[in-house]
């Protein structure tokens, strides 16, 4: 077993002050695989405390200075990528394979499209005669990240906080934290500055809530469920400081009426198997048109019964277990109540796949006939489960893509014509056609109870600024 037992606070790797062992489960055997230390809340005053001394000196670093380090973490980056591939693959559960081109890539792919959006970044501009505007960084931030996709939310916060010149603490997930200290030891070797970044590994009630409420973090950036992104919110709030989120999802997949099914689909499907369905902007909701139900039924039972499932450890385009058992059994849970409520099992359902009598793995499965009013309609699921609605015209796809209490993201399977015609009204921070993932030089975030805030390109860094108004000076 690994044991990852310090935190990195003010430059250096340091014991916790009465933190407690926390044992990390790999979720293909359920044994143990790796030892941290659940912070406390002295930890997190120390880390605030080196990050709010070190703002004194980073916030007034140049533009050319944070490029330069920027580019020194790209490469440091580039350098431990086989490493960050194999500690998110035994933690989360993601195949060698796809942690090697899609997990670890990803952090990468936000410090690239932070230092591109950096090197053009307006800093200052005349806003008006005698009035200048300038942005400027916002203070200490806390940054709460999530095991699904955790270099992605990791990098998108780190790279642009950097950019603006913030200092920051991290609690990245209990679940995948060894990602999070590796990353740590790039930024220690690049030459981040003692207190600029610092890490604090916890759980939510802890240390999470110690960073949300502290009195010297000046703004939180948390993704999660919406649930915890509530209670960040309650905490923050008694401090008035800035609250950034990216919350849960549960995306339509509205399937134009005549699409050729056989070409649109498989590429929105993938958002569902892909990371064995761990994510929020996977399009679990197809809305398909009343005439070509059984059609898209064929369709996607063939790409799902195709979809293999097996361990992490092999190289493949397999999907592997969900992150742990609590997660396991919410999706069976939610599969059974489908069931229990009319639904229709077309392939997979409850259980693991034939042949596995230990870890989380789930049966990529779809249900038919499933109505709006069922739980699996509405909650998110996170897992390789799709669901078929019908709908009967174009009007009603758009309402019932649109009721649902989240608004991360949705996808249009069809004509990219036909489909531009209702992007604008679906209530999505993201609208993907015949595609399901962001990218990565624009903005990500949602609307509704799907969160507040952007990540991503120029308005990544915006976010973690604030804006100044100077009138008078060339008077």
């Amino acid at each position: 077993m690994q044991s990852y037992l310090k935190h990195y606070i003010d430059g250096a790797w340091v014991e916790s002050d009465g933190g407690k062992r926390h044992e990390v489960i790999d979720p293909a055997t359920e044994q143990g695989t790796t030892e941290i230390t659940l912070g406390s809340e002295a930890d997190v005053n120390k880390a605030v405390a080196a990050a709010k001394k070190a703002f004194k000196t980073w916030s007034q670093s140049t533009v050319e200075e944070r490029i330069a380090l920027l580019e020194r973490i790209i490469a440091g980056y580039k350098a431990r990528i086989p490493d960050l591939a194999a500690a998110t693959s035994r933690e989360m559960g993601a195949p060698i394979s796809f942690a090697n081109m899609a997990q670890a890539p990803a952090g990468l792919g936000h410090f690239m499209g932070t230092l591109a959006a950096l090197k053009e970044f307006s800093f200052s501009e005349q806003a008006a005669k005698g009035a200048r505007v300038v942005h400027e960084p916002i203070g200490v931030v806390a940054m709460i990240t999530p095991w699904n996709w955790p270099l992605n939310q990791i990098c998108a916060k780190v790279a642009p906080a950097l950019a603006a010149g913030n200092t920051m603490i991290l609690k990245p997930s209990e679940e995948a934290p060894t990602n999070a200290m590796i990353f740590a030891e790039i930024l220690h070797d690049a030459g981040v500055p003692a207190g600029v970044f610092n890490l604090v590994n916890g759980d939510g009630p802890t240390v999470g809530a110690a960073l949300s409420s502290h009195k010297d973090v000046d703004m939180v950036s948390f993704t999660g469920s919406t649930r915890a992104g509530v209670a960040v919110a309650t905490a923050a709030a008694a401090t008035v400081k800035r609250v950034h989120q990216e919350l849960g999802g549960k995306a339509p997949n509205v399937v134009l009426e005549g699409a050729k099914l056989g070409e649109v689909l498989p590429p929105t499907l993938a958002g569902v198997i892909a990371n064995t369905g761990q994510s929020c902007i996977a399009p679990t909701r197809l809305l398909v048109h009343k005439s070509q139900v059984n059609e898209a039924e064929e369709v996607v039972k063939a790409i799902m019964e195709a979809t293999q499932v097996d361990s992490p450890e092999k190289e493949g385009a397999h999907i592997g277990p969900v992150v742990n058992k609590a997660q396991f059994e919410k999706i069976q849970t939610l599969i059974q109540s489908a069931l229990d409520e009319g639904a229709r099992l077309v392939t997979g359902g409850v259980g693991r796949p034939d042949g596995r009598n230990a870890g989380y793995f789930v049966k990529p499965t779809v249900l038919a006939d499933v109505t709006p009013e069922m739980r699996i309609y509405r909650e998110e699921t996170f897992g390789p489960v799709a669901t078929i609605t019908t709908y009967d015209d174009t009007e009603q796809a758009v309402e019932m893509a649109n009721d649902t209490e989240y608004g991360l993201s949705a996808t249009i399977s069809g004509d990219p014509a036909e489909a531009s015609k209702i992007a604008g009204k679906l209530r999505a921070g993201l609208v993907t056609i015949n595609a399901w993932g962001p990218n990565g030089a624009t903005p990500f975030g949602g609307y509704k109870s799907s969160g507040n805030g952007r990540e991503g390109g120029k308005w990544g860094l915006t976010d973690f600024m604030e804006v100044k108004t100077i009138v008078g000076e060339n008077a």
